[in-house]
């Protein structure tokens, strides 16, 4: 790791759309710096679009949609798309709400009898305010869960034939071929970018393991610098890593792109 980059290189200039996590990518210690608030709304301001592609909940994507500088948000690992039009909330899937509410109570079911074996793990205090994924709490409200047990849970999951994925803070599971990529490039296209545009016009943000398939998706990656507690574990590595943690490093970033656009 301390041979990556910590600044951006010049094809960096032709970024126009930054796609970010949030989970300690723009918050960090569980809350949202207001330098991070600033770093969107000068990224806003400057043309570029910005899209939140994350694993928090619905309740929570819908207060990041209606009050945060961003331009659309990618819920529950790309379960829905949550994006103004016209100056109205939407929100759409690939699968009907009724598909996603009847798959998501089964995996609830199935999850719980899993933690039956784990009496220390909880389902997130936000489960109720989740449209599709079952998320289990191994940071968030709690001291971090070994990682033994995390990946015992996982692949536990994987076992049903659900989608699991651990974050710093959640291990998020759900029913359903959507992830973070898959979304996030569908969602590209569908606003016009051919495959080259994707590749050379956007970029992304993250923190951990769940944005891994997106460090390997995309050429411009950007790491914070907490990204160093999986970086041994990561399958696929962001190309930069910002010298900030969290929000800071996202602030680093959004400060870094900007002076090179303005050159």
């Amino acid at each position: 790791m301390n041979s990556v980059q910590n600044e951006l290189t010049p094809d960096w200039s032709n970024v126009e759309w930054v796609l970010t996590d949030v989970d300690d990518t723009l918050t960090w210690q569980g809350k949202l710096p207001p330098e991070t608030l600033i770093a969107l709304a000068e990224l806003q301001q400057a043309g570029i679009k910005v899209v939140a592609v994350t694993g928090a909940c619905a309740g929570w994507c819908d207060h990041i949609a209606q009050l945060w500088p961003v331009d659309a948000i990618l819920g529950e690992n790309g379960a829905f798309i949550m994006e103004k039009q016209d100056g109205y909330l939407t929100l759409r899937a690939d699968r009907t709400m009724n598909e996603i509410e009847q798959q998501q109570t089964k995996l609830k079911q199935q999850v719980l009898a899993i933690l039956t074996d784990y009496p220390d793990l909880n389902l997130t205090l936000d489960q109720s305010y989740r449209l599709c994924e079952v998320a289990i709490d191994i940071g968030q409200n709690r001291p971090r869960v070994d990682d033994t047990i995390i990946e015992e849970v996982v692949a536990k999951i994987h076992a049903l034939g659900a989608h699991a994925t651990a974050s710093s803070i959640h291990i998020n599971a759900w029913y359903g071929e959507h992830s973070k990529k898959a979304t996030s490039l569908q969602y590209l296209a569908e606003k016009g970018l051919s495959k080259y545009e994707i590749l050379n016009l956007s970029c992304y943000v993250g923190d951990s393991m769940n944005d891994q398939l997106m460090f390997e998706a995309l050429p411009k990656t950007v790491g914070v610098a907490n990204i160093q507690h999986y970086w041994d574990k990561l399958s696929h590595h962001p190309s930069i890593v910002m010298n900030q943690p969290g929000g800071f490093g996202f602030a680093e970033f959004a400060k870094q792109l900007l002076d090179m656009k303005r050159r």
